[in-house]
């Protein structure tokens, strides 16, 4: 099994792998302000042939000290396979450490732990852990970011994986955002295969300490002719 969409995302899904900077897979080095909150309540999904997987939940970030963000997604993950099932899925916990940070650049490591927390159908049954490393570099209104890690991802027929993405998003005017990202994830099953998805995203500043945020694209996974079909929705609350 993939580990879930998470958050960010880390944010976990059955077939989308941990890698997540809300809304994109593809995550930057920036951790939430010293003594603040970001809140996303999200919904997100892959559609391959005749079955939608996925996964709804939260996802908390909090900055308890400077370049420091701790991050935990509690999701529950669905699929209309077999008729339907909705069931609770793997919690994902992590820590953000921006250890560099400049005018214009900053690199983060983002190591995570995708607990065992679900059932039969959506987990494996054991812990998987992803080492990530994440950089950013700003060009006036716009950021290109990217990075990559590996997971280790153990349990019968399961496999370790790297993964990779770059992004880069830009500020259309005050509230509005847009993005466009490339991510490649390895073979997580010795039945699975490596795929690569293609994604635009953006986010609208509603009122207060309310925005929307949103991605989607293609999927292509290798092997196969026909692409898939990935999506993400959230309300991003900042206080």
């Amino acid at each position: 099994m993939r580990s879930l969409y998470g958050l960010l995302l880390g944010l976990t899904l059955s077939s989308a792998p941990a890698l997540a900077g809300p809304p994109y897979d593809t995550d930057d080095p920036e951790p939430t302000d010293t003594g603040h909150w970001e809140i996303y309540a999200f919904a997100a999904g892959n559609r391959g042939g005749h079955v939608t997987d996925g996964a709804a939940g939260l996802d908390l970030n909090y900055g308890p000290v400077d370049r420091v963000q701790l991050t935990a997604t509690l999701p529950l993950a669905f699929t209309s396979e077999d008729g339907g099932h909705v069931a609770r899925g793997n919690v994902e916990a992590g820590i953000k450490y921006q250890f560099a940070k400049g005018r214009t650049a900053s690199a983060a490591i983002f190591p995570r732990v995708i607990l065992p927390t679900a059932g039969a159908r959506f987990g494996t049954g054991r812990a998987a852990f992803l080492l990530p490393l994440w950089m950013q570099k700003d060009f006036g209104q716009v950021s290109v970011f990217g990075g990559g890690g590996y997971t280790i991802n153990p349990g019968t027929g399961q496999r370790d994986y790297w993964s990779e993405g770059l992004a880069a998003t830009a500020s259309l005017n005050e509230g509005m955002t847009a993005g466009i990202e490339v991510t490649h994830f390895g073979a997580d099953a010795t039945d699975a295969h490596p795929e690569t998805r293609l994604g635009l995203g953006g986010s609208v500043h509603i009122a207060g300490p309310y925005s929307l945020l949103f991605s989607g694209g293609p999927t292509f996974v290798a092997g196969r002719h026909h692409a898939q079909a990935h999506g993400y929705a959230a309300l991003q609350i900042s206080f």
